[in-house]
């Protein structure tokens, strides 16, 4: 989650008013008109906007704006002059307070148009008479895909090629055609080569499968006669596709029927899809309960759990028996928001990371566990981030930072644990990140690093709406050390397509496994408060990319749970372990090529309910993040706690009994 001071907005609102209101401000304001020089407001734009205070007959009065504020965070940041800056598109909610009462204006940020076309390059000629589907994504200067946008096509030879609305090729004659794509200013083209039917026939390996859902099957196609031409698949029936390489996958079971053309010849493949049936049983061993505090982060090492709290304080438990977990201290810390914690590889030494200081001084904290039991305080790091750090990643002897102030990742060094010192700053160039002067002073805006993780020399960044970064710091493929980060390669999402109007919306969290990076988003309303005991709706997916080539990720497949919000991930042993909000904990069946839509495909393996009538919010599940240790799941609730669960054996498809129940 963000700063505090974002997402408690709600609760800086009433706070505001009732302090203007307590030194005597009149709140004589009938109505504020919040009025700007322009109607029409664009990504990139920088807009003035003026506030007018009417008394009941309508004259105005003389009554200042106090204080301005824009949100989503992520949309729009407004100084204390009502400079606005737009850096995404959406909907924005502009507010000013005047004589001690909130007002709002909500306007409609319009998304650029696209810069370029990217069109997939194909493998070989296309021939005459033959079709073939080309695809293209019009793209943002930024590096979003912009899906909404209308592309034309056309060809530059028609003789040769023609192609209609939806981009399919029709060779004519042998040949070379340039083929166009636009989308306003956006152009695109690519060469397709014509040329005549030379082959006799296609046979297509293998000539019949039998899987899972979810599983891929890669077919092959032979021809016979002289020449290599690029075939053209298609899929029967409904719940599974079959792309332009010829990679079947089904979402549904069933049997289907894979055809392969080119030209007149054809050949089909048939595949007969059976459930997947990985559901296990999910038994809860034990819980370390909370009520009237909110969990945040956990790490789990040895036999004792730490648990951060959206509070003053951190948990220590002892979990030598997982079934009766037992509280050994309550570690006082100056802030609102303990946020990340996690120990050194050997435990020796816990890192903590702080928000929202009484003095201002967040940072982090580094704790001696000689006792694993009452961590004691050995020293801090706020010399380069007292704006607040969110998430920390330990290692080695260093620490990898968020710095909420500035949105750049930083790179502490504690080999001196007493005197850990900066070694590195790294940060995106967006294009649209600007210095703004606000009530809590002077921050970088439209740039925000919300999670990182390093593993094997490569960083991987979760850069909010900057998308997936990944780093060289110390691999060695780009020259990049932990004092050099190097960029390796960057993968944007659109945010806005994805969740639409009102949403603050980022990409999260992130997971290295195998080959893929899972990419978690965020998404949460525009203006809430994390405080409240009200139901908090939240939305958000899982994104899987493919990073066989580190340098071209590509996004292969999602985890979507529907009408819940993706959070913290741990993947261990071709199971993804998660938090997922207001859908609790899951368990995720990860194992072979990844592609598709991993829900509709029955990878979950379980599920619990982590919602508790003792709880902060009373039956609703708030599921933060999981971690596996010595053959269990910890699993950290924000409005419940700790719960600790075993994985068990699959379940029997006569019974009655569903997974966490």
């Amino acid at each position: 989650m963000k700063n505090l001071r974002f997402l408690l907005l709600a609760v800086c609102v009433s706070a505001f008013a009732i302090s203007t209101n307590v030194h005597g401000q009149s709140a004589t304001a009938k109505s504020v008109e919040i009025t700007a020089a322009q109607s029409q407001y664009e990504v990139g734009q920088h807009v003035k906007f003026s506030a007018a205070a009417k008394d009941e007959a309508g004259k105005l009065l003389k009554e200042k704006p106090a204080r301005w504020f824009a949100a989503p965070f992520d949309l729009a940041a407004i100084d204390e002059e009502g400079l606005a800056s737009f850096y995404q598109p959406g909907e924005v909610t502009i507010g000013v307070f005047v004589a001690g009462k909130p007002y709002f204006k909500k306007i409609k940020v319009n998304a650029a148009l696209p810069s370029t076309i990217a069109i997939s390059p194909i493998a070989g000629p296309v021939v005459v008479g033959g079709t073939l589907p080309l695809s293209a994504t019009a793209l943002l200067a930024n590096g979003d895909p912009r899906s909404d946008a209308l592309i034309s096509w056309s060809s530059a030879s028609p003789q040769i090629a023609t192609v209609d609305a939806a981009g399919i090729v029709t060779g004519v004659a042998p040949g070379t055609a340039i083929i166009r794509a636009s989308s306003g200013p956006a152009k695109g083209a690519i060469n397709v080569t014509i040329a005549a039917n030379t082959i006799n026939g296609i046979s297509l390996a293998p000539a019949t499968s039998s899987v899972s859902t979810g599983d891929v099957v890669h077919f092959q196609a032979s021809t016979s006669g002289t020449g290599s031409f690029v075939p053209r698949w298609a899929v029967s029936g409904d719940g599974a596709t079959v792309d332009s390489a010829g990679a079947f996958l089904a979402e549904r079971p069933g049997t289907y029927l894979v055809t392969a053309s080119i030209g007149d010849r054809t050949a089909s493949a048939s595949v007969v899809v059976r459930p997947r049936n990985v559901e296990r049983s999910m038994e809860i061993v034990g819980r370390a309960e909370l009520k009237d505090v909110q969990a945040a982060e956990e790490w789990i090492i040895g036999n004792y759990a730490y648990l951060s709290t959206i509070s003053d304080h951190f948990l220590v438990y002892d979990i030598s028996n997982p079934a009766a977990p037992k509280l050994t201290d309550t570690v006082k810390v100056d802030a609102r928001l303990i946020n990340d914690i996690s120990t050194t590889p050997d435990g020796k030494v816990l890192v903590i990371s702080r928000e929202e200081a009484s003095n201002r001084k967040n940072g982090i904290a580094f704790y001696d566990t000689s006792d694993p039991a009452h961590p004691k305080l050995i020293s801090d790091y706020t010399a380069t981030v007292t704006g607040g750090v969110h998430s920390a990643f330990v290692d080695s002897h260093y620490v990898y930072l968020t710095d909420d102030a500035t949105g750049s990742m930083r790179v502490i060094d504690f080999q001196d644990v007493r005197n850990p010192k900066e070694v590195a700053r790294w940060e995106v160039k967006n294009g649209v990140a600007n210095s703004v002067k606000t009530d809590e002073g002077v921050g970088i805006h439209g740039r925000y690093l919300h999670d990182l993780q390093v593993k094997d020399g490569l960083a991987y960044l979760a850069y909010w709406r900057d998308g997936l970064v990944i780093l060289d710091v110390g691999k060695g493929i780009k020259g990049g050390s932990r004092e050099n980060p190097t960029l390796v390669s960057q993968l944007r999402f659109n945010h806005n397509e994805l969740y639409g109007d009102g949403w603050l919306a980022g990409t999260h969290s992130v997971f290295r496994y195998k080959n893929y990076v899972f990419v978690g988003d965020e998404v949460f309303p525009a203006i809430f408060d994390i405080q409240a005991r009200p139901r908090i709706p939240v939305r958000g997916i899982v994104h899987v990319v493919d990073v066989s080539d580190i340098e071209h990720p590509r996004k292969v497949a999602e985890y979507p749970v529907p009408e819940a919000g993706a959070h913290n991930m741990w993947v261990d042993h071709d199971m993804l372990f998660m938090g997922y909000y207001s859908g609790g904990a899951r368990v995720l069946d990860v194992s072979g090529e990844l592609r598709g839509d991993l829900y509709r495909q029955g990878r979950e393996i379980g599920r619990v309910w982590t919602g508790d009538a003792g709880g902060f919010r009373t039956n609703l599940p708030f599921c933060w993040g999981a971690q596996p240790h010595n053959g269990l799941v910890y699993f950290n609730d924000i409005n419940t706690g700790l719960w600790i669960v075993k994985v068990g054996p699959p379940i029997d498809k006569g019974s009655t009994t569903a997974p966490g129940q």
